[in-house]
């Protein structure tokens, strides 16, 4: 069996031996393969791009933003003078009325009717002063003949006085019974807009009736709160005859398109809240506020001065601290603390002097900052107020382009 089986071990160590030949070499191969691959990925890391900007100088105002809402100069309750039904509405809810404008009509009848009674009443009163008159004359003439006592006389003389004073209290019924009558006619008191009509024809009114009301829209208030320093600032500025100068805008704006001046001061500061109320007013002539709503207001406090102002979205943070990189002429970010004020058209002044002008800063790619480390910086172009404009694209082909789309065969194999 031994020398049988013998031919049989041979063939499978030659069979063995050339596998394990062949594994070394294809594990030479990986071991080779692997290697320069390493050495492909090696050397240093690249660096991340950012967008730079410069930091710029230019003259600012401090102000300070607040929150107020706004309220129409003058506002009416109209309520009616007289009590009565309503015969008519003359306008259209929600009109813009002038100051006269006819709005109610209250049936007039009833006090036509007290004109007339009152004119009746003047005109017996007018003939009853004219014969004591025309009594009193005679009696002058019979009193120097001695053919009337002076006692007549006297009594003549109170009965034509007592005449005369009765004309003069019948005219002044006559004057309330026409100015009831004109009241029946119920106008606008003010130029404004008038709200709907709260009560319709046919309706009986009293004099705590309301009719309507109106608003006046040639200009709006803005009332706000002002903290004491601010109103401390805004006090020096006013008394060195500078009015300090408001902006405001609604909720759907953008910036503060709108100006208007202070024109009333409360005479205390609340003591509970250390505020102080405040008004400005602002043109409405074209009818673009609504008194009611909300705005947001700014109020200058200082004169024109020098300040280094940043893009806001350079700003970082850092824990507690505000800070922003800025990057010299070796690639390296530097991280420097800032202290910032207002926001003027997308640039944050800044308040702190650890940031000169002209230095580059970034803007875009902070989370791939890191303090020290090389970064491939663009400077992007800026508009008059400092603000980056966005890049321009990539030509097509340049590095960091878009590939250009295959074509619609590319990859196909060919047919054979």
């Amino acid at each position: 069996m031994a020398i049988r089986s013998a031919p049989f071990d041979e063939r499978q160590s030659r069979t063995l031996t050339a596998l394990c030949a062949g594994a070394s070499l294809l594990a030479a191969f990986v071991v080779a393969g692997c290697g320069g691959a390493a050495e492909a990925q090696g050397g240093p890391p690249q660096a991340p791009p950012v967008s730079v900007s410069p930091a710029v100088q230019r003259q600012v105002i401090d102000s300070e933003e607040f929150s107020g809402r706004l309220e129409a100069t003058d506002y009416v309750e109209l309520r009616p003078q007289v009590a009565g039904r309503i015969d008519k509405v003359h306008f259209a809810d929600g009109a813009m009325v002038r100051k006269g404008t006819l709005l109610f009509s209250i049936d007039p009848r009833p006090f036509e009717a007290e004109v007339a009674r009152a004119e009746a009443q003047l005109a017996a009163v007018q003939s009853r002063f004219e014969l004591a008159s025309a009594e009193l004359r005679r009696a002058e003439g019979l009193l120097k003949q001695e053919a009337v006592s002076r006692q007549e006389f006297d009594q003549l003389t109170s009965g034509s006085r007592t005449s005369a004073a009765d004309i003069r209290a019948s005219q002044a019924a006559l004057r309330i019974a026409r100015l009831n009558l004109d009241y029946t006619q119920v106008r606008s008191p003010i130029d404004g807009r008038a709200s709907y009509a709260a009560i319709t024809v046919g309706n009986l009114v009293g004099n705590q009736s309301v009719l309507t009301t109106i608003a006046g829209v040639a200009k709006v208030y803005a009332y706000f709160d002002s903290s004491e320093q601010s109103f401390l600032r805004m006090k020096s500025s006013r008394l060195a005859g500078k009015a300090p100068t408001v902006y405001m805008a609604l909720a759907n704006e953008q910036g503060f398109p709108h100006r208007g001046q202070i024109d009333f001061i409360d005479n205390r500061l609340n003591a509970q809240t250390g505020a102080i109320r405040m008004r400005a007013s602002f043109d409405n002539s074209k009818g673009e506020f609504t008194p009611g709503l909300a705005a947001k207001l700014k109020m200058e406090s200082s004169a024109p001065h020098d300040a280094v102002l940043v893009p806001d979205r350079a700003i970082g943070t850092d824990q507690t601290k505000k800070v922003v990189y800025v990057v010299p002429a070796d690639g390296r970010p530097q991280p420097r603390e800032v202290k910032t004020g207002q926001l003027v058209g997308g640039m944050r002044v800044l308040l702190s002097d650890t940031i000169k002008p002209g230095e580059n800063v970034v803007v875009d790619g902070l989370q791939r900052v890191m303090p020290g480390m090389p970064v491939k910086a663009q400077v992007l172009q800026t508009d008059a107020n400092g603000m980056p404009l966005p890049p321009a694209p990539a030509a097509p082909g340049a590095p960091g382009a878009p590939a250009a789309p295959a074509s619609a065969g590319a990859g196909a194999s060919a047919p054979r």
